[in-house]
């Protein structure tokens, strides 16, 4: 099994209210004991971060990327046209349009920048966090065997008769 350089996934969002969903990623990986980073990054409004992050992300350990986004949506995007690594796009539920804008725009990339593009909100969040482990999985049979007993108790967890 060929062994990947870092293990660590990097949790991304365009405001501190994208964060409500977005700790649900961080709840997912830490039961996974998988380390991992939070960071604010706007695409619009701070893009000189969102260029040097996605710029070093690579350099800085990072395998896989989260980004939660909502309206516009172009934070997923922009990182994965900025860096190599699996970009892992959330869908942020908002008020108006209760996520489809930001689920198409997401899901929407032109050919050539690819973004795993999730459900919209926390199960978006929680499966963004399942898909990142099953990603470093590949290489690391530490996470491998966690991610098989998250799906065992899992499973174990749904009754076979209604109550």
């Amino acid at each position: 099994m060929p062994k990947i350089k870092s293990n660590k996934v990097s949790i991304v969002m365009g405001s501190q209210s994208d964060f409500k969903t977005m700790k649900l990623c961080q709840k997912v990986l830490k039961l996974l004991n998988i380390k991992f980073e939070t960071k604010i990054i706007s695409a619009h409004r701070t893009p000189n971060r969102l260029y040097e992050y996605a710029k070093n992300a690579e350099k800085n350990d990072i395998a896989v990327i989260i980004a939660g986004a909502g309206g516009s949506a172009h934070l997923p995007g922009m990182i994965s046209a900025l860096t190599y690594l699996p970009v892992l796009g959330v869908p942020i539920e908002s008020k108006k349009l209760k996520g489809l804008d930001s689920l198409l725009s997401i899901a929407q990339m032109p050919k050539g920048i690819p973004v795993g593009t999730l459900a919209i909100g926390e199960d978006g969040a929680i499966n963004s966090a399942l898909l990142a482990a099953s990603i470093i999985a590949i290489s690391d049979n530490k996470i491998k065997n966690n991610l098989r007993r998250w799906r065992i108790n899992q499973s174990r967890s749904v009754k076979k008769k209604p109550k």
